[in-house]
């Protein structure tokens, strides 16, 4: 098979925009309201119909994918068993969702952050009537969602690293 410049070049491209898109679903994991580990599902996916789509190219996709679903899982269900260790019900992590969206849009850039510990805390407090219980619902829930996003990250960092030995290997 004769391979022109141009199309080394047409696969370079693809590869440094899949990668870019990449490191930008690892950002996704530690920002909320960023879709981390979906980006890097969805960048691999790029790679493989825009590079040809082999049987090699598939199988890395399929470990990508493996990779980031399980990271999105556990990543998931760390805030969850938090929130159930210190005694509050799994609807209070709903409420921390509804706060970082509000979080978002009440102070742009920092909201979301600091959305999320104030909607639980708000829903624990009402759930319970006490400061003290609600506070430590919202810390051991905020160390969950911590855990849950080292997790992400590292599923992350994982997924990124089998795709950028292949796209160096193709």
């Amino acid at each position: 098979m004769i391979v022109s410049i141009a199309d080394a070049h047409v696969g370079l491209n693809v590869d440094v925009v899949v990668g870019v898109a990449m490191v930008v679903g690892l950002v996704g994991t530690l920002v909320p309201l960023l879709p981390g580990l979906p980006v890097v599902i969805t960048a691999a996916f790029i790679w493989v119909v825009a590079d040809g789509a082999d049987l090699g190219q598939w199988t890395v996709f399929a470990v990508v994918s493996a990779i980031a679903l399980t990271g999105m899982i556990f990543g998931s269900l760390l805030p969850a068993r938090r929130a159930s260790a210190s005694g509050a019900p799994r609807w209070t992590l709903v409420a921390g969702a509804v706060g970082v969206v509000v979080g978002a849009v009440i102070i742009p850039v920092v909201g979301a952050v600091i959305g999320w510990p104030v909607g639980v805390f708000l829903a624990e407090w009402i759930r319970t009537g006490n400061g003290k219980q609600a506070w430590a619902s919202m810390r051991a829930t905020a160390i969950g969602v911590l855990h849950g996003a080292v997790v992400q990250f590292g599923a992350g960092l994982a997924s990124v690293g089998v795709w950028a030995v292949a796209a160096w290997r193709w």
